[in-house]
């Protein structure tokens, strides 16, 4: 949410600001939907094995084949971030593939590839700092590049922001990808710097673009399972194209563990939402907050109802505003629970920089293991994961992603 003058429909929030680091798109989350090529042998007469087909069974032609001709096998393979900690919550380093199991409902599959807490990340970082102050940008500057510092050499970032762009009368705010994936720290840094802001929030839609844009590539071998999202915002989207459910599925599908830092503005924001709506200090919720409100909340009830926000009591204001913020804070805790990821709380942006530190040191301590599930059926339906450790003392804590939706059609 988002400041605004009297007369506009900006979103609730001042000083909120949205960073939102790349939700790891290494676990355990959709698979990846690859295809794999395979050479056929040229078939030569008499050279071929026939099996008898069974009785009744009928028998097609033989498909004759030219040497060089490519046979396209669709092949799913489901990544799954995982972090390892011993009975006092530290990290347990130098597991190898032998110590992991993996289980698809209930049924064990073979790991197909492994990734140490040694490999390297890609990660998407964005930073919204609309309706900050000049104070409130320079914080956040700080926190991105000590985060950045934080990482190991070989890992990839890409900066994603919160701008405004004029569209005839109408100042929109839109999301852009200002930094692609790079391990050049200096090029970075210049990104950060060079930040604009931005008159809304549009969260769901930067999540989306993350998914569709950031990881549109194939990961490399060293990187699978290890792609990453982590975000510094309260939660609270007010000018999104798409809605919650459209950016979880991309992010998903696509694999991304997601980490969010969640800035607590309410009580900033419920200060402003009570002031008169000529007052230049008061707050607004845009048309698109109180149409998705409306949708979620009260269903049954007319759009004309929710059109305008000056004419609301303030009650009305208050309950809207507590029932986005909860909402916010079940959709940051379901999309972190189910790709494998993790909310941190920052009161402030001042602890900001430590809740980086934090995000920093997981993806250091990060396994990741992928595997092609013995399960083919294209259904659509939900595949529970469970990840077991052997060979280490006491019983470890495990986080992973806990499961995908199966690919449909």
């Amino acid at each position: 949410m988002q400041a605004s003058k009297s007369n506009s429909l900006f979103p609730l929030r001042q000083r909120t600001l949205t960073l939102l680091l790349v939700c790891f798109f290494p676990w355990v989350l959709p698979a990846d939907g690859q295809e794999q090529t395979k050479q056929r042998p040229r078939r030569v007469a008499g050279s071929e094995t026939r099996s008898t087909p069974a009785k009744g069974s009928p028998v097609s032609a033989p498909e004759d084949v030219d040497e060089g001709d490519v046979v396209r096998v669709e092949t799913q393979l489901v990544s799954v971030p995982a972090v390892i900690k011993n009975n006092s919550g530290r990290p347990l380093p130098g597991l190898r593939r032998e110590n992991f199991l993996v289980y698809e409902d209930g049924q064990q599959q073979s790991i197909a590839n492994f990734g140490t807490t040694e490999a390297p990340f890609e990660i998407a970082l964005l930073l919204d700092t609309s309706g900050s102050t000049r104070a409130d940008v320079a914080l956040i500057r700080q926190a991105a590049n000590a985060f950045i510092n934080n990482l190991r050499s070989g890992d990839r970032v890409a900066i994603v922001a919160f701008n405004t762009e004029q569209k005839g009368n109408t100042q929109v705010a839109t999301v852009e990808v200002i930094s692609e994936l790079t391990a050049n720290r200096q090029l970075l840094q210049k990104a950060i710097q060079g930040l604009g802001s931005a008159n809304g929030t549009p969260f769901y839609d930067a999540l989306e673009r993350v998914a569709r844009q950031v990881f549109r590539e194939p990961p490399r071998e060293d990187v699978r399972g290890r792609r990453a999202v982590v975000a510094l915002t309260d939660g609270v989207d007010s000018t999104s194209d798409i809605d919650f459910g459209a950016a979880r599925a991309k992010l998903t599908s696509a694999g991304i563990a997601c980490y969010f830092i969640q800035v607590n503005t309410e009580d900033f924001v419920e200060d402003r939402l009570l002031k008169d709506c000529q007052d230049d200090g008061r707050l607004s919720l845009s048309a698109k907050q109180l149409e998705r409100y409306r949708a979620i909340f009260v269903p049954r009830a007319s759009s004309e109802d929710f059109s305008d926000f000056c004419q609301m009591g303030s009650f009305e204001r208050m309950q809207i505003s507590r029932d986005l913020y909860n909402l916010a804070r079940r959709e940051m805790n379901d999309l972190a629970k189910a790709s494998g990821g993790k909310n941190f709380v920052a009161a402030s942006l001042q602890d900001a920089r430590a809740a980086f530190a934090q995000v920093a040191n997981e993806i250091g301590t990060q396994y990741s293991l992928s595997y092609y599930p013995t399960n083919k059926a294209r259904d659509g339906k939900f595949r529970a994961i469970r990840i077991e450790v052997r060979g280490v003392p006491d019983k470890p804590q495990v986080r992973a992603r806990q499961g995908y939706f199966a690919p449909k059609g």
